[in-house]
């Protein structure tokens, strides 16, 4: 990720919807002057979603989405097609692509205007190849008519799809919680497992958060964080940690200072924190033979001591003493059957789009399977839930800590 870059989870999230041939990559191609998406006569050209991040004026960042035809009927069509609608679960706007020489039968275009609708989805109707016709139907309030050979029209779709961008109230990581001048300690851990010459993304959104409230962030890694205490620097306002080393950080902080994780805080952030936190307690009533999933949002290389797949699920079975069996997944592969688990464990999700861990957190919902997260679960472990998040209620005015520590 560049230096200033934003990440995917934060931008807006463009679908572009059609049947096969109805001029999607092409118009992919102009709105981002790139040639990013293969064009060709050939039926199913693309054959897996294809994702570019920009800017586009006046949008701003965005992530934009070339699918599959909704009518690929070739031999691998119907996972494209599954694909392609997989990618409504993170579309904050969708573009439903129709050649103007072939509307005769829209019956594809109509489904998916109902999945639209259903999902209260916004979307906007381009009709391609209007140059190539004589007489252009009228337009509608949510419709535009573009050319990619010539480029007309394009400019009308960017300004149309800016009308339509979804104003959600901004939500902060951690700034609302503090006032100005608060001194933040952030502890960071610097092992095997972190990523080699960079902090984590939770890590740098909280430090641009705390300065962004006008705080005054202190890193250290935790073999550092005694010194924090020794009378040399200012006494924290809040200690905010990586949760695993959730249970040194507690023992070194002082009662009187509030302390959190940086999981924690993205639980909020996504605005789940609540419903997660009312899970954990699952984690008593473990069987042998239980299996539990670790879900995480990014792909990365697993180091030894890995937290995902060897701290936490090392924990786990030393707090159940039962035989608990683990699977993991990563990135988009969330399975749509959860039946099989007693239980998810979820990473923070900082890669993932708000509607994406919505998404999974209703999908566990429904299928009665409960879900947390990381740090909530460590914390929990540890003994020391309610005091990772008394602060964060506290602040907010919330009474969500009635959860129990782990009776250890």
């Amino acid at each position: 990720m560049g230096l200033n870059a934003t990440p995917k989870g934060e931008r807006i999230q463009i679908g572009v919807f059609g049947k096969t041939n109805a001029g999607k990559s092409s118009l992919l191609n102009q709105i981002t002057n790139q040639d990013l998406s293969i064009v060709s006569a050939v039926k199913g050209t693309t054959t897996d979603p294809v994702y570019k991040a920009m800017e586009i004026l006046p949008l701003g960042p965005v992530l934009l989405v070339d699918t599959p035809g909704l009518d690929d009927d070739s031999d691998l069509g119907s996972l494209r097609v599954d694909k392609a609608k997989a990618v409504l679960r993170n579309t904050d706007l969708a573009l439903l692509v129709v050649d103007c020489r072939q509307m005769e039968d829209l019956r594809w275009e109509r489904e998916l205007e109902q999945v639209l609708l259903d999902r209260k989805i916004s979307y906007l109707w381009v009709y391609t190849h209007c140059d190539l016709v004589e007489k252009l139907p009228a337009a509608s309030e949510n419709s535009v008519f573009v050319s990619c050979q010539t480029g007309q029209g394009i400019e009308n779709l960017k300004n149309q799809l800016a009308k339509l961008v979804p104003q959600e109230k901004e939500r902060p990581l951690v700034r609302d919680l503090l006032v100005r001048q608060a001194v933040v300690v952030l502890v960071v851990p610097i092992d095997a497992a972190a990523p080699k010459g960079r902090l984590i993304l939770p890590q740098q959104q909280v430090i641009r958060d705390v300065l962004e409230a006008g705080g005054i962030p202190i890193v250290v890694k935790d073999t550092e964080l005694p010194y924090i205490f020794s009378g040399n620097f200012p006494r924290p306002d809040v200690v905010i940690t990586d949760s695993q080393v959730f249970e040194q950080v507690a023992r070194i902080v002082p009662q009187d200072v509030p302390m959190t994780s940086f999981s924690i805080l993205m639980a909020r952030y996504k605005g789940n924190l609540e419903r997660l936190a009312r899970n954990v307690e699952v984690l008593d009533t473990l069987q042998d033979g239980d299996c539990i999933l670790m879900a995480e949002g990014c792909t990365h290389h697993r180091q030894c001591g890995d937290i995902g797949t060897v701290k936490l699920p090392n924990w786990i079975r030393q707090h159940t003493k039962k035989k608990i069996q683990f699977d993991t997944t990563s990135g988009t592969g969330f399975p749509a059957e959860l039946s099989p688990y007693r239980m998810v464990i979820h990473c923070g999700g900082c890669m993932l789009q708000k509607k994406e861990m919505q998404y999974r957190m209703k999908l566990a919902q429904e299928q009665g399977v409960p879900m947390v997260n990381y740090g909530i679960a460590i914390a929990y472990l540890k003994g020391i839930l309610q005091r990772s998040m008394s602060w964060v209620a506290k602040q907010e005015g919330k009474a969500y800590t009635d959860t129990y520590d782990s009776k250890r």
